[in-house]
């Protein structure tokens, strides 16, 4: 398999505008499982709560002082912990779907969104981002594009998606 881990982001939260938290996951990549939540956050009138072992991002657009090298400027970025954890890119604006790759690894991420529809800077309610982990793939990320949107990784992506578990079991 190319695929090796998958984890789907749903907009939970009511009052941070780009946060996105992880509903369910393969619990397999230990990027996002490293930086899930050590203790839990109550809710107050201007944050939402966070439970111990959350895994949270943020979905925004690229800062304009964003650090790298980047031979083409990204349509988003992904944060988590106030890092940057990936760029997001675009090739086709027509589907929902794009690239990137996990800061600081050799490991490709695609991105699958459903409903991620995102107005003043806030993602609106039913917004999902899925992201698929392609281990030490970073440097083939287009061709693993390619293959992407010609579905020759339909069955891999169905495959960890079952595989999935609730991230609130």
């Amino acid at each position: 398999m190319i695929l090796t881990d998958y984890y789907r982001f749903d907009r939970l939260a009511s009052k941070a505008k780009s946060r996105m938290d992880c509903t369910f996951s393969t619990r397999s990549y230990p990027e996002f499982e490293e930086r899930a939540i050590t203790r839990a956050i109550k809710a107050t009138e201007r944050r939402d709560a966070i439970e111990a072992g959350d895994i949270i991002i943020y979905y925004n657009d690229v800062p304009t002082l964003f650090a790298g090298s980047a031979h083409r400027k990204a349509d988003k970025s992904i944060s988590i912990k106030g890092n940057n954890l990936s760029s997001v890119y675009v090739p086709d604006i027509t589907k929902n779907i794009a690239y990137g790759d996990f800061t600081g690894t050799t490991d490709a991420l695609l991105f699958v969104f459903t409903d991620l529809e995102v107005i003043n800077g806030v993602i609106q309610e039913g917004g999902i981002i899925e992201i698929f982990v392609a281990r030490g793939k970073s440097k083939d990320r287009v061709a693993l594009f390619e293959l992407f949107t010609g579905g020759e990784l339909d069955e891999e992506m169905s495959e960890l998606k079952s595989r999935a578990k609730s991230m609130r079991e």
